[in-house]
């Protein structure tokens, strides 16, 4: 019985072109539209650049790569239906985005078990005529991205390996090409085309020799950022290039910025960068210390200076010896101890409460605020005296949302954070949710982006992408027509057999439009057993959009 394909309608609604900002989505995955004799071109100058095995397997690699995409957008997709319906999304997908027709001859599988046979047969392959095309008729099957698709979407659809073979290829004479995909252990010659799926390759090899002389000349040049800060941004940069310069030195330095910016990692880069990294580094946030205890923290106290002080206590600045003191929230000191810092600042030496003996200290101090100390200045709320003594060399910590360059390679270290502390395994972040976090203005900066990975993390599928409403879902998202991503410029439809015969039915019934969307919406909440998630892709829309729907029709139950 031949297998035929549901309609493509809600594969279809997933395409979004974007000319206004120059984008294509296909859900949440950023697509392109490219000349095949652009792709003809690059495949060409890989056989001569590197040689027929290594461009193989640099195609084969690609398409595997988009394979394995297309098979988590499949499962969030037809999750719910019948296996079969759910696997073919990837040849409808395949035919969508135009690369082969695609005909199933057989398909034989069971997820559970791992078992699978797929025979399929391709026509109007690109590969096999951009080939034939350049090179003339061939001995051997040459559609090595588009089996590496095969491979990487029935792979990441089953959760095990399945080796694709061209058995028969359009390039080498037949009028179409004809694949079969089996578990790559069920294949007796798989050792001569798994190693077109490793990485391992003389372009590897040449990339890891760049990587290390690039390592060589950032060590001769001293210029190695510690693991604790990230960034790449011209913003960024320049903050750690002060840092670095100070480290050299034991001058004051104060840090400014907004509040998660980061600035206690600043000064533990510079600790750990100087000629102290062997001492301690002690932080103090004097916006949490009481009033009546500032000063037994930060200078010690003496057995029996007040009720209570049953034994002597060093203070911060002691256990600070030889090392670094990270004084945060500075500007929440009260003037009493403002006084007092400033005369350890001065002098070099302090006394602990309830004592008349000084101590000599050697400390760095780094200082931190968010809030205007000119500004405190003028109030009477910060001594100018210690404003200018802290002053002395003031490095400000630019805001996420003017750094936005810094927020690939901070998400690709939170993931790998979080992942490890949970034990889970995530793909990523789908591209319409990279470029959310890019729009989004960053109110909590760098903490705010550290608390919204984790909850993604926790929220994604294991071996799944992080999508839009994972890091989103209870706090309004960044305008998506502001970037581009909009709900307008999709695919034309074709109109599904029986369309007329339902509308009449509709219309006979005598229901009010609002009472069939209440009725629809009901019915895709229940057939997902109550997962809005799964209802919205049901509808085609986003969850905060089927959200929105439910919450009007729970409050306008009459409409």
């Amino acid at each position: 019985m031949p297998i035929k394909y549901p309609q493509n309608a809600d594969l279809r609604r997933l395409v979004r072109f974007s000319e206004e900002d120059g984008t294509i989505w296909l859900a949440e995955n950023r697509m392109l539209l490219l000349h095949v004799a652009a792709l003809a071109g690059l495949r060409k100058e890989l056989m001569s650049s590197v040689g027929h095995e290594q461009a193989r397997r640099i195609m084969t690699r690609m398409g595997y790569a988009s394979g394995v995409r297309d098979a988590d957008l499949a499962k969030k997709i037809r999750g719910h239906q019948n296996p079969i319906d759910a696997f073919v999304v990837g040849p409808q997908l395949h035919m969508l985005e135009g690369s082969v027709r695609v005909t199933p001859v057989k398909i034989d599988m069971d997820i559970p078990s791992g078992k699978f046979y797929g025979e399929f047969i391709w026509d109007n392959s690109w590969e096999a005529e951009a080939h034939v095309k350049e090179f003339g008729p061939q001995t051997d099957p040459i559609c090595w991205m588009l089996i590496g698709y095969a491979s990487g979407y029935t792979t990441a659809f089953m959760g095990r390996f399945i080796l694709f073979k061209e058995t028969q290829c359009a390039a080498c004479g037949p009028a179409h090409c004809r694949i079969v995909g089996r578990p790559v252990d069920e294949w007796d010659d798989a050792g001569e085309h798994t190693p077109y799926y490793e990485e391992d390759s003389i372009v590897n090899r040449l990339l890891e020799l760049r990587t290390q002389v690039d390592a060589l000349r950032s060590s001769l040049e001293q210029q190695h950022q510690i693991e604790n800060l990230i960034g790449v941004s011209p913003a960024f940069k320049r903050a750690y290039e002060l840092v670095r310069k100070a480290a050299a030195t034991h001058v004051t330095v104060l840090l400014t910025g907004e509040t998660g910016v980061g600035k206690e990692r600043f000064a533990r880069a510079l600790h750990d960068t100087s000629a102290r990294r062997s001492a301690a580094f002690v932080a103090v946030n004097c916006a949490a210390l009481p009033n009546d205890l500032i000063e037994s923290e930060l200078f010690g106290v003496e057995k029996g200076a007040f009720t209570g002080a049953q034994t002597q206590r060093a203070g911060r600045f002691e256990r600070a010896e030889g090392g670094t003191l990270f004084l945060d929230e500075i500007g929440e000191l009260p003037l009493s101890a403002q006084a007092k810092l400033l005369r350890v600042l001065q002098e070099g030496e302090l006394e602990r409460l309830g004592d008349d003996r000084t101590r000599k200290i050697n400390v760095r101090i780094v200082a931190a605020t968010n809030v205007d100390l000119q500004a405190a200045v003028k109030a009477g709320r910060f001594r100018s005296d210690l404003f200018y003594r802290l002053n002395v060399y003031p490095i400000n910590i630019p805001p996420l949302r003017e750094r936005t360059l810094d927020i690939p390679p901070l998400v690709e270290a939170l993931l790998a954070k979080f992942c490890a502390l949970h034990g889970k395994r995530i793909a990523g972040l789908t591209d319409k949710a990279m470029k959310s976090l890019k729009l989004y203005p960053w109110p909590g900066n760098v903490r705010e982006l550290e608390n919204m990975i984790e909850r993604g993390v926790i929220l994604a599928p294991p071996d799944g992408q992080i999508e839009l409403d994972d890091l989103f879902p209870t706090i309004e998202c960044p305008d998506q027509s502001e970037s581009g991503i909009t709900s307008s410029g999709g695919l034309e439809e074709k109109h599904a057999p029986g369309e007329q015969n339902l509308c009449a039915t509709i219309l006979a019934s005598g229901l009010s439009l609002d009472a069939i969307e209440a009725m629809v919406l009901r019915e895709a909440v229940n057939r997902s057993e109550g997962n809005l998630a799964g209802a919205a892709r049901l509808l085609g829309m986003t969850r905060p959009q089927l959200n929105y729907r439910l919450k009007r029709n729970e409050q306008n139950p009459q409409r």
